[in-house]
């Protein structure tokens, strides 16, 4: 059991509100693309900052008997990367040469007037260690630690779409049903367990009608919506952003309100606001083939004090400052002082008054959450769902976690608020009926427009030809050995679709922080799809292409099962 009955709790109430935290791990394929800054590097980052110290924080609550059931999502692109061996040979020599800062840093702080820096430096090194040890513990395999707290019942797994594909905008159906069913096929070869939840790129949904993004697009009369994909392919509930639910405005990309005129892009709705809906309870649509499914919404009360690095807690003075670096070794030894404070003027990192502030702030929360629950029994408030992405805690915040861990710990001693898992909330509380959802994303306007605008349009009209063609000549195949859905060419040419559709590129792209770098690989994934299909539209053979495939296989070769998903949706297996 993820958390027992209500009265067995201390201080638990059946009446209470649920309380339902879901973390969002993505990063697109980087193994095998170099090390620094793009590279394994950034992969590597985002364990020892999130995804080790969240394992920790975790094994401490249960050693606690704290329950914390935390919905975490795992895109399958991302643990595919980190059950491969090469990632724990990276890890151990990112590590290494973390440690190893340390060392240099004491040195250099000891020769020169920066003699205060120095407990700083054995703070990390202190924490380094630790991180390697929870490694270890691990057996080096963080997917199955995961696995293993999941079957334990004490967090639950949910999956998403294989590389995180921009569904409402890709062009053909059966790519929609390739991503999502190789997101639940890839969970459970991983995790060992069948999803019940499926977390929507970008919290991107799209209603059913006509499809036309673009006057370049292969337009569409009428195509399903996304929740009847999602049901079609077995998945019980996922979440939105509150003003998709016609509960609020967006938050934005960073949890600020956005202010000024509206944009009239592709997926923006005007809301009517007569009829505004309750955030505070989940809502069921009718999906597919007489499936339904259910729908969470974001709280926009709590997600913004959570999330946003103005109003809300990151920003706090006595905090990690994300952005100041020390080369060489890329640790960090200040703090956020303030935040109109340029890089000069920060002041040194203090860990402990951190950690006081992070005690502080999940106070500060959990009276919140009490708060919302005393306050919405008139709009039915049965559960605050808060979503965030998980590398928010520990990366972006690193004191992120001491956070949840506090909040989990205040939660267990106070009797409205009761932590739930999504599925087991939706199984206390049937999903209310009749909401429609309003297109858009969880992206900056609430719309699509960070994945679709000037910069990006050129990607889109790139990527739908080969779309068609992909599915074009798996469906016009006579099933000769090519295109026997189980040959390496086939599963490579699939592999390279999906990657393609990596919602990440377009949104480096419109950041400017990294265009160079997703145009890069866009465009790589592209060519390779174009190479491939040529071979395939001539009935050619995987000798056809040479090493090059081989290569290919190398350097973009996860989802080992995607030839006999893309049988299975073309109505060959």
């Amino acid at each position: 059991m993820i958390s027992g009955p209500a009265e067995a709790r201390p201080g638990g109430s059946a009446g209470g509100m649920d309380f339902v935290l879901a973390l969002h791990s993505h990063l697109p394929w980087v193994l095998h693309h170099g090390r620094w800054p793009h590279g394994s590097d950034w992969l590597c980052e985002a364990a020892v900052d999130t995804y080790l110290p969240l394992l920790g924080a975790m094994e401490g609550l249960e050693t606690r008997w704290i329950p914390a059931p935390i919905t975490l999502g795992v895109t399958p692109v991302l643990a595919n990367q980190l059950a491969h061996p090469g990632f724990a040979r990276e890890l151990e020599a990112f590590l290494a040469q973390r440690i190893a800062a340390c060392d240099e840093a004491i040195e250099s702080f000891r020769r020169s007037h920066e003699s205060h820096l120095i407990p700083i430096a054995w703070f990390w090194r202190g924490h380094l260690r630790r991180l390697r040890r929870t490694f270890e513990r691990a057996g080096r395999d963080i997917p199955g630690a995961l696995a293993t707290l999941a079957g334990r019942g004490r967090i639950e797994l949910m999956t998403s779409a294989a590389t995180h594909g921009f569904l409402p905008l890709l062009a053909r159906d059966e790519s929609i049903r390739l991503q999502l069913l190789v997101g639940r096929l890839e969970h459970e070869r991983l995790f060992r367990q069948t999803p019940a939840g499926c977390w929507l790129p970008e919290c991107a949904y799209r209603n059913a009608g006509p499809w036309a993004p673009l006057p370049t697009a292969p337009a569409a009369s009428h195509r399903a919506g996304t929740d009847a994909f999602l049901a079609e392919a077995g998945f019980r509930y996922f979440f939105v952003d509150s003003h998709m639910a016609e509960a609020g405005e967006s938050l934005g990309l960073y949890g600020e309100p956005d202010v000024g005129e509206e944009i009239k892009t592709p997926g923006r709705t005007t809301l009517d606001r007569r009829w505004p809906r309750s955030p505070y309870r989940s809502y069921q649509l009718p999906g597919s083939n007489g499936r339904s499914i259910a729908v969470l919404v974001r709280d926009p009360r709590a997600s913004l004090r959570v999330w946003s690095r103005w109003e809300g807690y990151p920003g706090d003075e006595g905090y990690l400052e994300f952005h100041k670096i020390r080369f060489p070794g890329g640790l960090k030894f200040w703090r956020v002082t303030g935040l109109d404070v340029d890089l000069g003027g920060k002041l040194p990192y203090d860990p402990n008054v951190a950690r006081a502030r992070a005690f502080r702030h999940a106070a500060d929360l959990s009276a919140l959450l009490e708060s919302i629950a005393a306050s919405t029994g008139p709009l039915g408030g049965e559960v605050t769902a808060v979503p965030f992405d998980t590398e928010l805690f520990g990366h972006w915040w690193f004191e992120g976690l001491d956070f949840l861990g506090d909040l989990y710990r205040r939660l267990s001693q106070q009797g409205r608020v009761r932590p739930a898992s999504a599925s087991e909330h939706l199984g206390r509380h049937p999903p209310a009926q009749g909401i429609r959802l309003v297109d858009g994303s969880w992206g900056a306007n609430g719309d699509y427009s960070k994945w679709l605008n000037g910069q990006t349009e050129w990607t889109w009209e790139r990527l739908w030809p080969l779309e068609s063609r992909f599915w074009e000549v798996v469906r016009s195949s006579d099933g000769d050995g090519a295109m026997d859905g189980e040959g390496d060419l086939v599963a490579q040419t699939a592999r390279e679709l999906v990657l393609a559709q990596a919602s990440d590129w377009q949104f480096i792209i419109s950041t400017g922080a990294a265009t160079d770098y997703a145009e890069k690989r866009f465009l790589e994934h592209c060519d390779n799809l174009d190479l491939l299909l040529g071979v395939l539209e001539r009935r050619g053979s995987p000798a056809d292409v040479g090493a090059a495939l081989g290569a290919m296989m190398e350097r973009n070769g996860p989802f080992p099962g995607i030839a006999q998903a893309v049988a299975r949706i073309s109505g060959r297996g």
